[in-house]
């Protein structure tokens, strides 16, 4: 399968962008090579699709259900419960619900933790995007429990070959305070046998970071370190929380960090993510959008645009998280983290390529792409998408698309109802 890609501006000139398989294989002013399929790029810019560094992904079931609660009320009240009548059914209508958003949103890759791991890789297998996804490792400092997610974990990763290689199986603990020591120190091991990244929610709240000091006597990052545990196969989601020695520690072991800055404000997280801090040690630095309860969508350009607000108001200084570079943590950056050939459009690199329609009103008049991207676009601008080699949407219509929000819909109200039955 080929696709040659006529006119389109990439990185401010117009090219032809030829693909074969699923690689970029030659960029020029003019390509003459025949191809199966040739697409317009007429008005349109071409660039890296993005990487969406959490999610969980079917919380898109739960989009609007429960907002403008206090924390624990919303999760033990609301979250939880329905969570706790969750199919493997339900997983699979809501990620690919989540695929398809995405998919709508110029968005080829997402990091996933949730529960049911077959299926969201099986929505993530139907859909043609790219997904590492982990099932949630929670033990409750309970041996018992550990055991079994253990063995759970193990039997994962002896069936994950049976959804391709566009989903890849991960390592999910939860966060310090709902897995034992014992646990991550298995996690640590299995991973670094089997070359597996390890993804952790870390010191997203002040409390998360006091109780480990009142428990342990030392802070989160030093407790994950004195355990052996960091390494550069992680990646630390959120981050806010962190002293200077803790962000040499990242650095020093390499650690990957996840920023969610929609999530952290919408959850009242209380502090700003340490961006500049991070940033000055090298430590990279991905981008991501958290589950649809705590967002509430899967946009990455929305992200883009309140990361770079978020440190512009907490520094009082304008200059501070740049368009470009609020554009490279969701594509660039994160094809580092996740150690994926994308990222960026050049020859020999996954063709995983968005094209956003300049003709849009928000992007015009037009004057800088980085610019418009992050502050005036939205996931409604990109036309067309590819990936792995194949057109996802074009003309921002994807296959299915009626019928999978649909069954989604149906999925989630069922969801809803058997929650409140089983709450009283």
């Amino acid at each position: 399968m080929s696709i040659v890609i006529k006119g389109v501006i990439l990185n401010g000139q117009k090219k032809d962008i030829f693909i074969r398989g699923n690689i970029i294989q030659k960029i020029d002013d003019s390509i003459d090579l025949l191809a199966d399929s040739k697409i317009s790029g007429d008005g349109k810019a071409a660039i890296p699709s993005f990487i969406n560094g959490h999610t969980h992904a079917a919380m898109t079931l739960l989009r609007g259900y429960a907002d403008d609660m206090h924390l624990q009320d919303w999760l033990e009240k609301k979250i939880w419960v329905a969570e706790a009548q969750m199919t493997e059914e339900d997983i699979y209508y809501g990620a690919r619900l989540a695929c398809l958003e995405m998919i709508k949103t110029g968005t080829t890759f997402f990091n996933d933790m949730y529960w049911f791991w077959k299926g969201t890789a099986r929505a993530v297998q139907e859909m043609g995007i790219r997904a590492a996804i982990s099932a949630v490792f929670i033990d409750f400092f309970n041996k018992e429990k550990a055991q079994e997610q253990i063995e759970i974990n193990m039997k994962l990763f002896d069936e994950r070959g049976n959804f391709g290689n566009r989903v890849t199986f991960t390592l999910g603990p939860h966060a310090i305070y709902t897995v034992s020591e014992e646990s991550l120190k298995w996690m640590a091991d299995f991973a670094r046998e089997h070359g597996l990244l390890i993804h952790i929610h870390l010191s997203e709240t002040q409390r998360e970071v006091e109780d480990c000091i009142r428990k342990l006597g030392i802070r989160p990052i030093e407790y994950l370190e004195k355990i052996g545990f960091l390494g550069p196969n992680v990646i630390a989601c959120h981050a806010v929380y962190l002293n200077h020695k803790e962000i040499l520690l990242l650095k020093k072991h390499e650690v990957k960090v996840v920023h969610n800055p929609i999530s952290n404000m919408k959850l009242a997280v209380g502090e700003a993510f340490p961006y500049e801090r991070l940033k000055t040690a090298g430590v990279t630095i991905s981008l991501g959008t958290d589950g649809c309860s705590s967002n509430n969508n899967l946009d990455m350009l929305e992200s883009m645009k309140f990361a770079s607000l978020l440190q512009k108001y907490h520094h009082k200084d304008t200059t501070v998280l740049p368009a470009l570079e609020a554009f490279q943590m969701a594509t660039t950056n994160g094809a580092r983290a996740f150690g994926l050939n994308c990222g960026e459009i050049k020859e020999g690199a996954l063709a995983d390529i968005a094209l956003v329609d300049l003709q849009r009103p928000e992007l015009t008049p037009h004057f800088d792409l980085y610019s418009d991207l992050a502050y005036s676009g939205n996931g409604a601008c990109v036309d067309t998408l590819i990936c792995d080699g194949k057109v996802l949407m074009a003309n921002r219509r994807v296959e299915n698309e009626e019928r999978i929000l649909e069954e989604a819909r149906r999925c989630a109200f069922d969801l809803i109802r058997r929650a409140s039955q089983s709450n009283g």
